[in-house]
């Protein structure tokens, strides 16, 4: 009989711990900022910015890793591998530091002409992060593309 009892306990604590262990909503990017070359090269060079994120979701989480390649207007822009230990507040903005590897080659012949000009580009990210909470993580992929205007001057 006291078994009985117990059974809308356990189904209770069985939906509450379901719930709340629901995959994370993807993070949004709001903008970017602090846009700075940090190291000059004749075949690579390293390129700093600052993104602006959202987190939609009503959990924090954290960022372990990152890896992404970066195209302007579907060519090489350059390439971003980082460990991080980022805490992603719930339901707000968040700055997430990138350091990009520029391929110079690619860079030269294509982008730098368009970044002059500051007319609207194309900007394609596609890679892998490596999400968690309480440190049990994940990998996501990231595949983002929109119009995006540079200005260099």
């Amino acid at each position: 009989m006291a078994k009985n009892r117990l059974y809308p306990f356990v189904f209770i604590i069985i939906v509450f711990c379901a719930s709340s262990c629901q995959a994370p909503k993807e993070l949004v990017y709001r903008d970017f900022k602090n846009l700075s070359v940090d190291k000059i090269g004749f075949a690579s060079s390293m390129l700093k910015v600052d993104l602006i994120y959202y987190n939609p979701n009503k959990f924090g989480l954290q960022l372990k890793y990152t890896d992404l390649d970066i195209y302007i207007n579907n060519n090489y822009f350059g390439h971003s591998s980082q460990d991080y230990q980022i805490t992603i507040p719930r339901l707000s903005e968040f700055t997430l530091p990138l350091q990009i590897q520029l391929d110079m080659k690619n860079l030269v012949k294509n982008a730098i002409p368009t970044l002059f000009l500051g007319k609207e580009v194309m900007l394609k990210i596609t890679g892998t992060v490596k999400l968690g909470k309480a440190n049990v993580y994940k990998t996501f992929p990231v595949n983002y593309e929109g119009l995006q205007k540079f200005s260099v001057k």
